[in-house]
């Protein structure tokens, strides 16, 4: 026994990222698949083989609706990259990160590193810091490169209703997200996201992709997405189903695209895993273009090359569409991505390696495993018709990425199913016994007839029913929209706080008006909060169309999260006349309708702003000091107007939110936030990794003037639990602690509960009761 653990030591030392036994990337059973499919050109197979060996290269997205991102891209390619030329990792030299040829605007790069060299290498330990912060500041994604394709083929404008069916873990939700905020000075787009998954863990982390965009025009939902229920909206005074301009349809696959990043598949794949998954895709793409408007667009898309799960899918849509839809050609778009037709021909395999080429070929022991909808059609004329070659397959071996399949289906009518309108409790003439027979919607069109109690238990289920939409009538009238009933829904996971949204009457928002001269356009009646009992502590904003969509259907829909925090409680406020703070987590929704306190401060004042903790007065400008001098003490907003004339200086609008005491001026700003504004200004913020006990040795006058340039060589992992347990304190003027706001703290905090199953957490996440109950705690 002790031998053989050694041999396992021995094999944990000098296995693959030093921590596992390597894994033999070899698999017989899939080599023979995809060489009898011919999915790959004659004579590539061999460099299709070797790619999918090499580990997938690391590549990154630069937020690109923000005002900063040429700024970022300048400091990438300026200071970043050149610091990566003739530098060697492990005897491997390292490539310069080139952009990717078909993203727009040089937005999107990739290198030769491995996540492993990144979070290793010592030499490479500045730019992982960089990347690490910057992708919590929501300026950068670190995505897949192929993941960026579906989004971008969505052609999403400002105005589009958009749904993401399986958004989870949300890079993809975050592209929407950039494309809806296109013109920045635009502070409430038209259009909005909706993004759905069925894990109820995994909406968390969706949230915490989603809030990093700092949108208010986002929406998470935790559902099957298979059965997503059809959502109503309030046009002009009458109930219409909400249709989606646009769908993204990235469905749950066998993930055989991902063997580069998830090297267990190579021992795991099996045809099984797509035979089982092909029922499931079909449903989930089926209920989008259900819910897809006429001369929408959606794009179905999987991390699979297997054409069970792709062409097969999509055949199968197509087929029972009767026209309703078709592919559209998009070879003209995205131009330099390498990419393979969608194929006409396909056999299907049992993970015995037994091959069927047609439905009728299959025996009746085998037509649970085996489906109709598996095989290409017989008929030529149809099948030609329908343009599979439309579809797009992107080879791991042609531009070193992922594989991947995207179709994008465009809806020219009604699905054929959808064409009848729905008969809605009509009653039928006949009747039965006791009983009376009724018509109802079944949810998919067709007619589904159901008894209704007797004469006597029907009055009283009339009252009943009567007194509930009362209730709610009532509810929407109040602005409150609670979570669905547990007997219409079963709720999974954690039970989330209603969403109220404040009334035209409240007095909360009276000294708020005045204290910051709002202007008469501002949409109050978009302020919620999530708490009908109690003081309010945070104010959140959402789009008009979105509170549209809350209080239309708070019964039908789990919503996990939504809008932005725009106010936060800070009870010294009451005694200047306001008793809310600005947040910078929603300033850029909210700059635009405020008249008053607004301070135009210039580089050298954002600087100290954002390397010291409570600076003096008598440290500023003297502009900025008569500025000041005038006004009453509380929250203000810092604006920062690049100069022309000084090409060298920042080039992009600064607006921080601040507090203005007796003596000082400071800013609340998260410390990644501060980072990132401090390297676009050029100031050297990387400091190498510390021992915690070197730390604590350092007295508080040591460390405080570094805020700024500690604590930040972390890993992912380690900056999600830092988020939390790493917090300061915000207490009036007195505080000696960095007043930082978080627009990540309430969903760590939920992350950090998700094992402690005995504890019903409340949310935004938990946003009245968790994120303020501790003497208004920030991290």
């Amino acid at each position: 026994r002790r031998s053989r653990r050694a041999d396992g030591c021995g094999a944990f030392l000098q296995g693959w990222a030093g921590g596992y036994p390597e894994i033999v990337k070899e698999n017989e059973l899939f080599e023979r698949y995809y060489r009898e499919l011919g999915i790959v050109p004659h004579g590539e197979w061999d460099a299709f083989m070797a790619a999918l060996r090499e580990p997938l290269p690391a590549t990154l997205r630069i937020t690109g609706y923000r005002s900063h991102a040429k700024e970022i891209l300048h400091c990438l390619k300026e200071k970043y990259f050149r610091e990566l030329q003739d530098l060697e990792v492990d005897g491997q030299k390292v490539e310069m990160p080139q952009p990717l040829s078909w993203y727009p605007e040089e937005l999107a790069w990739h290198t030769n590193l491995s996540r492993k060299i990144l979070r290793k290498s010592p030499l490479l330990e500045k730019f992982h810091q960089f990347l690490v912060s910057e992708t919590e500041c929501g300026n950068i994604s670190r995505q897949e490169a192929v993941s960026m394709i579906p989004p971008l083929l969505l052609d999403v404008s400002p105005h589009h209703k958009i749904l993401d069916m399986c958004a989870a873990p949300g890079s993809k939700t975050a592209q929407l997200i950039e494309m809806l905020h296109a013109d920045m000075n635009v502070p409430f787009p038209k259009g909005f996201v909706i993004a759905n998954d069925v894990d109820n863990k995994r909406c968390y982390l969706l949230v915490h992709q989603a809030k990093r965009l700092n949108s208010p025009c986002i929406m998470v939902v935790n559902h099957d997405a298979s059965s997503i229920p059809n959502l109503q909206i309030d046009v002009d005074g009458r109930k219409e189903i909400l249709l989606y301009d646009r769908i993204l349809c990235d469905v749950p696959c066998s993930g055989d695209g991902t063997m580069r990043k998830n090297i267990d598949v190579w021992k795991k794949w099996t045809t099984q895993n797509s035979l089982q998954l092909h029922g499931l895709q079909l449903r989930i793409a089926t209920r989008g273009v259900e819910q897809l408007a006429e001369g929408g667009r959606m794009v179905y898309s999987t991390c699979s090359l297997n054409p069970i799960e792709n062409e097969a899918v999509i055949a199968s849509l197509l087929e029972k569409s009767q026209g309703a839809l078709e592919l559209a050609d998009v070879s003209s778009e995205l131009p330099g991505l390498k990419r393979m037709p969608g194929i006409t021909k396909w056999k299907v395999m049992l993970k015995d390696g037994q091959w069927f080429e047609e439905w009728k070929d299959v025996p009746s022991n085998r037509q649970t495993q085996i489906r109709p909808t598996m095989f290409p059609l017989k008929d030529e004329e149809k099948l030609k018709a329908m343009n599979l070659e439309r579809c797009l397959r992107i080879l791991p071996h042609h531009q070193n990425t992922g594989g991947f399949f995207v179709a994008v289906l465009i809806k020219k009518s009604p699905m054929p199913w959808n064409k009848r309108q729905p008969k809605v409790h009509q009653k039928l003439p006949q009747r039965t016994g006791d009983t009376e027979v009724t018509a109802a919607n079944s949810g998919n069109g067709s007619d589904c007839i159901i008894e209704e109690p007797t004469l006597a238990e029907n009055e009283e289920s009339k009252k009943v029913q009567e007194l509930q939409n009362l209730d709610t009538e009532q509810s929407k009238k109040e602005g409150v929209c609670g979570p669905p009933p547990s007997k219409k829904m079963k709720l999974f996971g954690f039970k989330e706080d209603p969403f109220v949204f404040l009334p035209e009457d409240d007095p909360l928002f009276l000294p708020i008006q005045k204290f910051y001269a709002l202007d008469p356009s501002f949409p109050k009646m978009n302020l919620l909060t999530r708490t009908q009992e109690g003081k309010k502590r945070q104010l959140y904003m959402v789009s008009k169309e979105l509170r549209n969509v809350l209080l239309n259907n708070s019964e039908k829909m789990k919503v996990i999260n939504t809008g932005i925090k725009v106010w936060s409680r800070n009870s010294d406020g009451e005694q200047f006349g306001c008793a809310f703070r600005l947040a910078q987590e929603g300033i850029y929704t909210l700059y635009p309708f405020i008249h008053a306190r607004i301070i135009n401060v210039c580089i050298e004042d954002v600087k100290i702003l954002l390397t010291q903790e409570n600076p003096f007065l008598s440290k500023f400008s003297s502009e900025t000091q008569k500025k000041v001098k005038d006004m009453a003490m509380g929250s203000i907003i810092l604006k920062y107007d690049p100069d022309p004339e000084k090409p060298h200086d920042l080039q992009c609008p600064i607006v921080l939110c601040g507090w203005q005491g007796k003596t000082s001026l400071r800013a609340f700003v998260p410390k990644n936030e501060r980072l990132h504004y401090l390297r676009m200004m050029g100031v050297e913020v990387f400091k190498a990794k510390r021992k915690e006990d070197e730390l604590e040795n350092k007295t508080e006058e040591e460390v405080q003037p570094r805020l700024a340039q500690t604590e930040e060589g972390m890993d992912v992992e380690d900056k999600e639990q830092d988020l939390v347990t790493k917090m300061e304190a915000e207490v009036g003027e007195e505080s000696s602690q960095s007043p930082v706001e978080s627009s990540a703290m309430e969903i760590e905090n939920k992350i950090e509960d998700l094992d402690q199953s005995s504890k019903n957490a409340n949310t935004h996440v938990s946003q009245e009761s968790k994120e303020t109950d501790a003497s208004n705690v920030k991290d």
